[in-house]
């Protein structure tokens, strides 16, 4: 027996099997082709391991191929996933971080993608498709508890400054002063009350006046339109006086140049007429027989001869 080529025959068939092992376990024929696909991720990648998986709606359609930081941005991490090929990456898919269970094991969790959108492709100049990211919910988490413990730091401090000494000091006197001012009131109410009645009243009586302003102010709009009324006929009152006035002016030009003249001879004669009947009366009264027996000479006197002239009479 050749024990030499028994033990090479024992050694060949035992690699064979160890590689068809290994090849089965590795997918074998059942290996599917990937696309290798790039994510940047501007937030910590802690609990994500090479050959962690990536889900797409739940479902493992690849794996982690490379994780490393970007050397001219340290805040940014570089990722590479080599997806199955056929797998719907389009324009609008998103890739986040979640963590799975309790254990704190990190994979890439894709979404979106919607039927209308186009295929996911590498733009000009990047040797992989890049595919957008969102913050995931630890990191949303901890902004907003960033956030919010900021706030709570500035509350706190506001209301340390708010109790400083002096502002509880400052509180304790305003607390005196309403403290007394509530004991003048409950001292006063008596008068307060009374005031009060009287505003009520003041209300009222206000009330009913308003109420009776109503009716007035009609009567008052009423007496300016008999105003107005009476305003247009004194208005056309007025120009009718005018007209008369310059009727009367007229007549009493005529009246100084034609009639004026006529009345002023009229009283000379008038005057004249006057003087002779006073003469007369006086005449008469001095010889009321005159008027019958007309006027006789007079006898002379005692030394007086009618030769030496007639006596007038």
């Amino acid at each position: 027996m050749n024990y030499p080529l028994v033990g090479a025959f024992v050694l060949v068939l035992g690699s064979v099997l160890v590689a068809g092992v290994l090849w089965f376990a590795s997918g074998g024929a059942f290996q599917k082709s990937h696309d290798i696909y790039r994510a940047i991720v501007f937030e910590s990648v802690a609990g994500l391991n090479l050959n962690a998986p990536v889900k797409y709606n739940g479902v493992d359609v690849g794996k982690v191929r490379q994780i490393h930081l970007d050397p001219g941005n340290p805040e940014q991490v570089n990722l590479l996933f080599a997806i199955e090929r056929g797998t719907p990456i389009r324009e609008d898919t998103v890739a986040v971080l979640k963590t799975q269970g309790l254990t704190g094991i990190a994979y890439v969790e894709l979404s979106g993608g919607t039927r209308d959108a186009p295929p996911l492709l590498a733009s000009e100049g990047s040797e992989y498709p890049v595919i957008r990211t969102k913050p995931s919910l630890s990191a949303r988490l901890e902004n907003v508890l960033t956030t919010v413990l900021t706030k709570v730091d500035s509350l706190s401090n506001n209301i340390n400054a708010l109790l400083s000494k002096e502002n509880r000091t400052a509180f304790a006197s305003a607390l005196a002063d309403i403290a007394l001012v509530a004991r003048t009131i409950a001292a006063r109410k008596d008068a307060l009350d009374a005031g009060i009645i009287d505003a009520a009243r003041t209300l009222e009586n206000t009330s009913r006046a308003t109420a009776q302003i109503g009716p007035t102010l009609d009567r008052i709009g009423r007496s300016a339109d008999a105003i107005g009324k009476m305003g247009t006929a004194v208005t056309r009152t007025s120009a009718s006086a005018g007209k008369t006035v310059d009727a009367v002016g007229a007549d009493l030009q005529r009246f100084s140049t034609e009639t004026l003249p006529e009345l002023e001879r009229l009283l000379e004669e008038l005057s004249v007429l006057s003087t002779s009947l006073r003469r007369l009366a006086e005449q008469t009264e001095r010889n009321p027989s005159g008027l019958l027996f007309g006027h006789r000479p007079v006898p002379d006197g005692p030394g007086e001869s009618s030769s030496t002239g007639a006596r007038q009479p």
